[in-house]
């Protein structure tokens, strides 16, 4: 086995990397080679495993101990046979121990694909390579490779350079099968390339240091609990109280964090919730808070998701540490929500309730958008009806003032208004205005003057959103490719070949 490094910030980062670049075999079809040294089969690598593969064998990336009846415990390097595939929860049996039982698919990476390499990061976007290299744990010279987005079937090294900043580089593939990023120097494997460039920078703006360090990803949600008894969750602190019930921070079968919203009785239809709730479980993106599971039999309805340690994301901008965050940051912050709500726009659905109080932030500072859908089905007087006090009438499209009509269109004039909030660090839309003078004076043509600083390209995107006619305003599609680069527009995506 070769000799482990470590990530040289380890107890902050919670993760550890095995290095094992010296283990190159012989080359395969197309040059490169999984850890255990066998070749890669003629495909885009790191593809995920075939439907109904009964036969493939997998590695452990991480180490995972049996949380429900039915789990297999497995160790880190463990190589397990996958028996059957089933959403996120697959039937594997140890070649080691012999044991079967289910395993969180994304534990595992089949042994012939480059994801067993650490290395290597599949399916991430160039934007979201950035906010991992620059968070917690990395240094200068952390690095991933990553599949192309511009270039299918092709890579990109990402480096962390000196400056706080991300250096991105395509990786050539020669018709033979080898790699290159200059085109001095090729390499018969990704491995090889990799080993070149950690003991020499060769023309990359660093030398190569650690892989990326991430922390250990989430265990899917426990197989099969949609609806769950009462007495399995332990509330154990109240987070905060809004217009139609509690937030806790609450323990699920003594094992797992998570998040309930406990609505108040009254608020809404069962029947209506839980038509609603089985969209919103469908809707699963990292930019979205994952709804978990349910409790419906009697009143009050609990909603279980995922835990977000800082909060929503107004309270955290109006906190010592959200003062801080300097412009780029909440930049990050908008293109964050921007892709979230790109993905429920891709989706054909609607949020209908967009503003800050319902975006969640993680340890990490990233952004979730929460409550999307559940406006639909709340059956308070004070908010259905439009001149209600609850009614969010500051983030409310004119269109679905006047005549209720909420559409995609409307979520993007409320992203405006979120846009408001995230530049002022939280203050409230139309300081010193009522709803009522609100609403007089968008009928009038008014809209919130530029802050100090707010740049003048933001308040571009802002203006963009509020237009009066809902097709004029533009998609989140487009709003998320402004946003995400606002800093970079007129740089080349790649760095020009050392």
């Amino acid at each position: 086995m070769a000799a482990a490094d470590t990530c040289p910030k380890l107890a902050s980062c919670g993760c550890s990397f095995l290095l094992k670049l010296e283990a190159l075999g012989a080359v395969g079809v197309l040059g490169v080679h999984g850890r255990d040294g066998s070749p890669i089969p003629s495909q885009c690598p790191g593809s995920s495993l075939a439907a109904g593969s009964g036969d493939a064998v997998v590695l452990a990336l991480y180490g995972y101990e049996a949380m429900h009846t039915g789990d297999l415990s497995f160790q880190k390097g463990e190589r397990m046979k996958v028996l059957e595939e089933s959403g996120e929860w697959w039937r594997a049996r140890s070649l080691l121990t012999g044991h079967e039982g289910f395993i969180p698919s994304n534990y595992v990476a089949r042994v012939d694909s480059l994801e067993t390499e650490e290395w290597f990061f599949k399916g991430i976007s160039r934007k979201d390579a950035e906010r991992q290299l620059l968070g917690p744990g990395n240094v200068t010279g952390s690095f991933m490779i990553r599949d192309s987005e511009t270039s299918k079937g092709c890579y990109s090294l990402s480096v962390r350079d000196g400056d706080g900043a991300v250096k991105h580089y395509k990786i050539w593939t020669l018709e033979s099968g080898g790699f290159y990023v200059s085109a001095r120097s090729s390499f018969e494997t990704l491995q090889e390339l990799v080993q070149h460039y950690k003991g020499q920078s060769d023309g990359l703006c660093q030398r190569l240091t650690y892989p990326c360090c991430v922390p250990r990803p989430q265990r899917p949600w426990e197989k099969d609990a949609w609806e769950i008894p009462r007495e399995s969750l332990r509330l154990e602190r109240k987070l905060g109280a809004g217009q139609f019930g509690e937030v806790w921070m609450a323990t699920y079968n003594q094992h797992t964090k998570v998040a309930v919203k406990t609505m108040k009785p009254g608020s809404m239809s069962v029947d209506a919730f839980l038509e609603e709730a089985n969209l919103m479980k469908m809707l699963q993106h990292d930019k979205l808070v994952r709804l978990h599971a349910v409790v419906t039999r009697e009143e009050p309805i609990y909603i279980i998701t995922e835990f977000m340690e800082k909060g929503s994301l107004l309270e955290f901008l109006k906190s010592s540490e959200g003062h801080k965050q300097p412009l780029p940051k909440l930049i990050d912050f908008s293109a964050q929500i921007a892709e979230g709500m790109a993905y429920i726009e891709n989706r054909n659905y609607i949020h209908r309730d967009l503003r800050a109080a319902n975006v969640l932030v993680s340890a990490e500072l990233l952004c979730k958008i929460a409550d999307f859908g559940l406006a639909r089905v709340i059956e308070d007087d004070e908010y259905t009806a439009r001149e209600g006090a609850k009614f969010p009438i500051k983030w409310t499209a004119p269109e679905a003032i006047n005549y209720g009509s909420f559409t995609i269109k409307s979520d993007v004039w409320s992203f405006g208004i979120l846009l408001t909030e995230i530049i002022t660090y939280g203050r409230m839309p139309y300081p010193g205005m009522t709803n009522v003078e609100v609403i007089r004076a968008l009928e009038r043509g008014y809209r919130m003057p530029r802050t100090e600083h707010c740049p003048e390209e933001l308040y571009e995107v802002m203006m963009r959103c509020w237009r009066s006619r809902p097709e004029d305003r533009p998609t989140f599609e487009y709003v998320q490719s402004i946003l995400e680069d606002f800093f970079t527009a007129t740089e080349s995506q790649y760095q020009q070949q050392p």
